[in-house]
Parts: C-alpha cells; structure tokens; sequence
C-alpha cells in the first residue's frame, strides 16, 4: 500500500503530516508535503482524508483488489466521498453520511 502527494497542488496545511500515525509525511523546505518511504504507508488513509486540496492519492494495488486504481475523498457538507479513478479512465465514487457512518 501507498499513497503519492501531488506538490503541485499541495498548499503545506501540514495536516495530513499531523494525523499519519507513521509520522511518515514530512513537510519539506519549500513547505510542501511529501513521503520518503511510501510502501512504508499504512494504508490507514487519515491523510486523504484530511487533505482540503485533495493532493494525496491512496494506490490501490492487487494485492487488495484495486488493480492499481487511486482513491481519494472529497468532503459535502456531511458527506464524504470516495472517489476511485480505474486504470481504464473510469471514475467511480462512494458516498458516506458521516452522521450515519456509525448509526449501526
């Protein structure tokens, strides 16, 4: 598993540096977000989550069933998209309420 930060679009919020559990994402000279290591990522996904610019993809390899697609969230109000883009062009999306992901 492993995530890639795009620095083109990073802002150097410094959150998804906060939340790694790994205290993998470092924040470089130029203030950007970046990960040395990234097949050390423990999939967890708090970065993408936290992300405001959506600047950190999650690789989904085979070895989880993703084929090599990349996910990553978008927020809506209380809702939080997964957003899967395939290898093949196409994008495909889950939405979750976060005021009911734990109604159950």
């Amino acid at each position: 598993m492993s995530i890639a930060i795009d620095k083109s679009k990073c802002i150097g919020c410094g959150k998804c540096h906060t939340v790694c559990p790994g205290s993998l994402i470092k924040i470089g000279e130029d203030k950007k977000a970046f990960i040395k290591y990234p097949t050390d990522c423990w999939g967890c996904t708090s970065c993408i989550k936290e992300c405001p610019v959506y600047a950190i993809r999650f690789y989904l390899g085979a070895d989880i069933g993703g084929m090599g697609s990349l996910v990553h969230t978008e927020k809506d109000g209380d809702i939080l998209k997964w957003i899967f883009e395939h290898p093949n062009g196409e994008i495909s999306e889950i939405d979750i309420n976060q005021k009911e992901s734990n109604k159950y």
